[in-house]
Formats: C-alpha cells, structure tokens, sequence
C-alpha cells in the first residue's frame, strides 16, 4: 500500500458518522448516540548514498472511538446526556481519598509535636 491510498483510507474513516450515530426513535422520544473520536498518522522515508545504499518508506496511522453521551430530543427539546465512565470516578474518589488521609496525617503529626 502506497501512502496515497493509506491517506485516502484515513480522509475515508474520518467522517461526521464516526462521531453521530444513527438516530434511534421510540415512544416520540429521538436519541442520537454521540463517541469520542481521535486520531493520529505518522509517514517516513530514508535513502542513503555511499557504500550502503538502502531505501525506506514508512506510514501508519491510528483511529480511537469511545462513547461520550446521546442528544435525548423530546417534545422539541433537545437534552445531552453524557456517559458517565465508573473507572474514573472511582479513580478519581481515591486520589480525593489519599490526599485527605495524607492531609490529616499531616495535621495529626503537626499537633503531636506541639504538645
């Protein structure tokens, strides 16, 4: 595969349908599922002259999707409702967690000393 055709592959996965789903509709209710999208290419090339003479050509490229939440259009009203991911919450409450205990640590040891 030549660079050309990886670029053109690229320019054809990077679309608005990556990032919009379909829209589902139910009950009156409309939902248009909404993903993250990322993406990342690299390219290279060599030639050396002299006693070893060699040739090169290099290319990749990296397309990441992951959900971010739906539009909920009812009645006229459109809401967004975003996707709630546990493993960073959960990451999150014990980072909070040990800089509290650290911080009374801390204190505790502090009073310790004055008395």
């Amino acid at each position: 595969m030549d660079i050309i055709q990886m670029i053109e592959q690229a320019q054809d996965k990077a679309t608005v349908k990556r990032v919009f789903g379909e829209p589902i509709v139910q009950d009156g209710i409309t939902v248009i599922p909404v993903a993250r999208v990322a993406g990342g290419g690299g390219g290279g090339s060599g030639k050396q002259e002299g006693d070893n003479p060699a040739e090169g050509l290099g290319a990749g490229f990296g397309l990441g999707a992951s959900p971010a939440g739906v539009f909920v259009i009812k009645d006229g009203t459109v809401r967004w409702q975003p996707v709630v991911d546990v493993n960073k919450v959960i990451i999150g409450g014990q980072f909070v967690l040990v800089v509290a205990l650290l911080t009374i640590r801390t204190i505790a040891r502090l009073r310790a000393r004055r008395r």
